[in-house]
């Protein structure tokens, strides 16, 4: 025996979510479909709205539902320091913190050349011209403490270093649990 179709699809859809398996995806598909009948309709509205307004920020390509995110468009934010992070989940990890006032970069990936992802698949090309451009003095670069985010805070430290910038490395990354 085997879920109705209709469920059948939603767990399919649902499973594709990171870090959601098929059992989770089938326990939230029956949530959905019997617990809670004005959640769908709910998930459905978000989703559309979600589908149809958020966008990468044209500077740092951060979340927003705008040309700049919420901390590109403030002025009151030091343009002279930036914060390298692999994805939109760090930015939101180091302003919890409180205490970063410069802007953001974020890579959207981290060079990882066992599965085929070279400098050339994250915005590395964008971080450099936005060095160029910005007059920006100071790079600190905020990436996961693994091969890969080691490899890319390598890599980027080599290229800043190229150019006279100064860069900085976080002791551990990402803290636990932050992203």
């Amino acid at each position: 025996m085997s879920y109705p179709p209709s469920l059948q699809k939603l767990i399919k859809e649902l499973s594709k979510l990171p870090s959601i398996g098929e059992k989770s995806a089938a326990r939230l598909a029956y949530h959905i479909a019997v617990n809670d009948k004005g959640l769908a309709k709910k998930l459905s509205d978000a989703l559309q709205q979600v589908d149809g307004a958020v966008r990468q920020c044209e500077r740092c390509f951060f979340l927003s539902e705008s040309e700049l995110c919420a901390v590109c468009s403030n002025p009151s934010r030091d343009a002279t320091q930036l914060c390298v992070v692999e994805k939109p989940l760090d930015v939101l990890a180091i302003e919890r913190v409180g205490e970063f006032r410069g802007l953001y970069h974020v890579l959207h990936g981290l060079w990882a050349p066992l599965r085929g992802q070279g400098p050339q698949n994250i915005r590395l090309a964008e971080l450099l011209e936005r060095l160029e451009k910005d007059g920006v003095q100071e790079v600190i670069i905020a990436t996961n403490s693994t091969v890969e985010g080691d490899a890319t805070a390598l890599y980027i430290a080599r290229l800043l270093n190229e150019k006279k910038i100064r860069s900085t490395r976080l002791a551990q990354g990402m803290p636990r649990g932050g992203e």
